[in-house]
């Protein structure tokens, strides 16, 4: 199926190990703004990251630079 994840990317492998881990990460988006928090989920198009306060915020995967584990 088309609409499926990709689960056989190493970008995608990385951030689903990121989620069952329930990691910390800093996402650098494009319009240099900085997040912390800890992913959700993920799906073609979006990562949602859940914040310190546990707000949910998507984030449209063209938008991001870089994604880390906060150390």
């Amino acid at each position: 199926m088309a609409n499926e994840l990709e689960t056989q990317l190493p970008s995608v492998r990385q951030v689903q190990d990121l989620i069952k881990a329930g990691s910390e990460v800093e996402v650098k988006l494009s319009t240099t703004d900085l997040l912390v928090g800890k992913l959700r989920w993920q799906d073609n198009y979006c990562l949602c990251l859940l914040d310190h306060y546990d707000q949910p915020t998507i984030i449209w995967k063209q938008a991001i630079v870089y994604v880390k584990p906060k150390s």
